[in-house]
C-alpha cells in the first residue's frame, strides 16, 4: 500500500512515543541523569498527546491492514498517554532526587519501560486486525514485567514480578491458540473479516466458538477477572507504587478498548453461550471482587480486589453492546482512570522518596488527616468516586453503565452491580473513617511537608479537583466520548 503524509499524521503519537523512547535510551547510555531522563520522558509524552490533535484532522484511516486510526483510537490514546504522563511524574517523586536518599539503584531504567509500554497501549487501541492486537499487547505486556520487579531489593517485587510474567505468558498463550482456531475457521485475520465471515457462515461453528472463548480467556487474564484474578492483588502488593498505578489505569484501558472495538466489529461473537459466559463472567467479578476487598488491610490489595469489580461493572456495557454501550465504556474508563491514578498517587507520596517498601498498610493511614489533611481530602475524594457517590466523577461513570444495562435489559448484571456497589461503599468508607482516627504511635511512612509544591503532589491536586468537576459538570467529557464512537472500517 501507499502511505502518504496522511498515514504519517495519524501515526504521530505512536512514531513521537517510540522516538521518546530511542531518545531516552540513548540519554542512559551517554550519561545517567535522573532529572534529564524525566524530563525527556515527559516531554516526549506531551508532545505525542498534543499530536492528537492533527491526527484527529485524518480520521479515520487505515494505517496498514493492522491498524485503523479512528476517533475512537485517538480518544482511547489520549487516555493513555494522559495515565502514562501522571505515572511518570509519580516515578520521579517514588524514587527520590539525586542525592542518597531514594531508590538505591539505576533508575532511569524504569521511565524506558514505561514509555515502551504506553507505545504497546497505542498501538493496541488503533488494532483492527489480529496480529496488530497481538503484537500491541506483547509490547504492553513484556515491559511491564520488568516495571512489577523494579524494586528488587523488596522480596515482595520479585515475587510479584514472577507471577504476572508466568500468569501473562500462560494468557498470551491462551489468546494465540484462539486466534489459530478462527483463522482455521475463517481465513481471515481482520475484526472486521472474521465478523463478516462467520456472519456469512450462519451460526458460528464450535471451532469458531472455541477460538473466541480462548481469546477471551487470554483477554479476561489480562483484565483480571474472575476466575482469572489470582494474580492481581498479590501483583498490586508488590509492584512499585507508581508501577501499580500504570498497571491500573492505562494497560486495562488499553486491553479494554481492544476488547470492545473486537466485540463491536464481529457482531457474530455476541451471541449464543458467549454471552452468557461474560455475563457468568461480570456477575462473577463484581459479587467476588468485592467480597474479597472487605477483607484486606492493605490499601493497594483492596484497590486490587476492587479493579476486579469495576471491569466486572464495565463488563455490563461490554454485553450491552448496543444503544449506549460503547459511550457508557468511554465515560466509565475516564472516570475510573482519573480515580484510581487519585488513590494510587496518594500511597506513590506516602511511600516518597523509595525505602524498602511502600506505605501500603491501612494502619498507616490512621489519623492522616490530623497530619496531612489535604492529602486526606484528595484521598477523600477518590475513595467518594470509587464508591460512586454522587458529585464525584466515579458516579457518572457507573450512572452511564446502568443506563446502558437498562436500555439492553440486562436484569441480572444490574442486580449484581447493585449488590457489588453496596458492599463497595462499605469498604470504602472504611478507609475514609481509618484517615480521621485518632493518631497511633506507630507510623513508619509519611509524604513529604511540602508534597503539594512538587510535580506529583500538583498533579494529583489536579487529579483531586477533576474528579470533583467532572461529578459536578461531566458535559465536557460526555461531548468527548459521543464524537468518539466507533466508525466502519474502511473498504
Amino acid at each position: 500500500m501507499q502511505l502518504t503524509t496522511q498515514h504519517f499524521i495519524a501515526l504521530l503519537p505512536l512514531l513521537i512515543t517510540s522516538a521518546t523512547v530511542v531518545l531516552v535510551m540513548l540519554a542512559i547510555a551517554w550519561k545517567r541523569n535522573h532529572t534529564l531522563t524525566f524530563g525527556l520522558s515527559v516531554l516526549g509524552l506531551n508532545l505525542a498527546f498534543l499530536s492528537l490533535l492533527p491526527a484527529l484532522g485524518v480520521t479515520p484511516i487505515e494505517v496498514t491492514p493492522l491498524l485503523l486510526v479512528d476517533k475512537f483510537a485517538c480518544y482511547y490514546m489520549a487516555l493513555v498517554l494522559a495515565a502514562t504522563l501522571a505515572c511518570v511524574t509519580l516515578t520521579h517523586a517514588y524514587l527520590g532526587g539525586e542525592s542518597g536518599k531514594g531508590y538505591p539503584g539505576n533508575r532511569e531504567e524504569l521511565y524506558l519501560l514505561m514509555l515502551l509500554s504506553a507505545a504497546g497501549g497505542l498501538v493496541l487501541v488503533s488494532a483492527q486486525h489480529l496480529a496488530g492486537l497481538f503484537i500491541g499487547l506483547e509490547l504492553l505486556s513484556v515491559p511491564t514485567y520488568g516495571m512489577i520487579a523494579y524494586a528488587f531489593f523488596n522480596k515482595r517485587s520479585l515475587e510479584a514480578g514472577i507471577k504476572y510474567m508466568v500468569l501473562s505468558a500462560a494468557g498470551s498463550a491462551f489468546l494465540l491458540f484462539g486466534m489459530a482456531l478462527l483463522y482455521a475457521e475463517s481465513g481471515n485475520l481482520t475484526f472486521a473479516g472474521i465478523g463478516a465471515q462467520l456472519a456469512a457462515d450462519g451460526l458460528p461453528s464450535m471451532l469458531a466458538q472455541l477460538g473466541v472463548g480462548m481469546m477471551l480467556i487470554g483477554l479476561a487474564f489480562k483484565l483480571s477477572l474472575v476466575p482469572f484474578h489470582l494474580w492481581t492483588p498479590d501483583v498490586y502488593e508488590g509492584a512499585p507504587a507508581p508501577v501499580a498505578a500504570f498497571l491500573a489505569t492505562a494497560s486495562k484501558v488499553a486491553v479494554f478498548a481492544v476488547l470492545l472495538r473486537l466485540y463491536q466489529m464481529s457482531p457474530a461473537m455476541a451471541g449464543g453461550w458467549l454471552s452468557d459466559l461474560l455475563t457468568l463472567i461480570a456477575i462473577a467479578s463484581i459479587i467476588f471482587g468485592n467480597l474479597l476487598a472487605l477483607l484486606q488491610n492493605n490499601l493497594k490489595r483492596l484497590l486490587g480486589y476492587s479493579s476486579i469489580a469495576h471491569f466486572g461493572y464495565l463488563l455490563v456495557a461490554l454485553i450491552a453492546s448496543q444503544g449506549l454501550a460503547v459511550e457508557a465504556v468511554g465515560v466509565y474508563l475516564a472516570t475510573y482512570v482519573l480515580t484510581s491514578l487519585g488513590a494510587f498517587g496518594v500511597i506513590t507520596l506516602m511511600s516518597t522518596p523509595y525505602n524498602g517498601r511502600d506505605c501500603d498498610a491501612l494502619y498507616e493511614y490512621r489519623g492522616l488527616f490530623w497530619r496531612r489533611p489535604y492529602l486526606t481530602a484528595v484521598l477523600t475524594v477518590m475513595m467518594l468516586s470509587l464508591a460512586g457517590i454522587p458529585l464525584t466523577a466515579g458516579f457518572i461513570g457507573k450512572f452511564y453503565v446502568v443506563a446502558a444495562g437498562v436500555q439492553s435489559q440486562q436484569w441480572w448484571l444490574l442486580g449484581a452491580l447493585v449488590i457489588g456497589s453496596a458492599i463497595g461503599v462499605f469498604y470504602y468508607l472504611r478507609v475514609m473513617v481509618t484517615l480521621f482516627m485518632v493518631e497511633p504511635n506507630l507510623r513508619r511512612h509519611d509524604a513529604p511537608f511540602d508534597w503539594a509544591q512538587r510535580a506529583g503532589g500538583i498533579m494529583l491536586l489536579v487529579v483531586a479537583v477533576l474528579a470533583f468537576a467532572l461529578g459536578v459538570y461531566p458535559q465536557p467529557l460526555l461531548e468527548l466520548v459521543q464524537q468518539a464512537g466507533l466508525v466502519a472500517v474502511l473498504p
